[in-house]
């Protein structure tokens, strides 16, 4: 009877979950904001701004559209893997990935991510190169190195863990 209760109270844990992941959704506007920010700010002066500026502020642009996309991918997956499935079956919006990640699938994509975010990084930094010291540029390609390394081994890593 005790096993029953503890085992009823850790399985019912999982709902502790949910706040976190509706948390997220603050993060995802906050994130939205951001964007939207970026584009007025430039818009007016699209004519006056170098091209190497536009292309530094598309780059961002893009860095918050892939961390919104990550932070949707973490929200929606980790929802369903942990706490319940979520039952948009009969409407039309339905992902297609959805209810097919689970949690070692989420940890390769978050990596993917995260060295895409990392590339736009070092992009940015090369574009703008006369304005960074030698130093700090070899760190960010080291930093970009690792992040490589750490996604490809988590692959190899779940590809021989699957066999």
């Amino acid at each position: 009877m005790i096993e029953r209760l503890i085992e009823r109270a850790l399985f019912g844990s999982r709902w502790l979950l949910a706040p976190i992941y509706l948390g997220l959704t603050l993060a995802l506007v906050a994130l939205g904001l951001k964007f939207f920010q970026e584009i007025l700010h430039v818009l007016p002066h699209v004519f006056e701004i170098g091209e190497v500026d536009l292309v530094l502020t598309v780059l961002a642009l893009i860095d918050l559209v892939l961390v919104a996309g990550l932070l949707v991918m973490v929200m929606f997956s980790s929802y369903e893997n942990f706490v319940s499935e979520i039952d948009v079956e009969n409407r039309g919006d339905k992902l297609s990935w959805l209810g097919k990640l689970d949690t070692s699938s989420l940890k390769l994509k978050v990596a993917a991510a995260i060295v895409a975010i990392s590339s736009i990084h070092l992009l940015k930094a090369f574009m703008n190169i006369q304005a960074i010291p030698n130093d700090k540029l070899v760190w960010y390609v080291v930093m970009h190195m690792t992040f490589v390394f750490s996604a490809l081994l988590m692959g190899v890593l779940d590809r021989i863990t699957k066999h």
